[in-house]
């Protein structure tokens, strides 16, 4: 695999922070609403954005 140059580990890195953070929204939205299908569509899509956040960190 190739080197990554500093500014692709950095842009890498605020990816991954970002998955985190909609991870994590996504999560509190999901523990607050009172439909159970919304509810679980926030909570599928928390579980892939923390997925998607382990798997560019496995790639590196």
């Amino acid at each position: 695999m190739q080197t990554l140059k500093q500014s692709e580990l950095n842009w890498i890195r605020e990816v991954v922070s970002a998955h985190n953070m909609s991870a994590s929204k996504l999560h509190t939205y999901a523990s607050q609403v009172q439909d159970p299908q919304i509810r679980q569509m926030f909570s599928t899509a928390s579980t892939q954005a923390k997925q998607a956040a382990q798997n560019l960190l496995q790639m590196l």
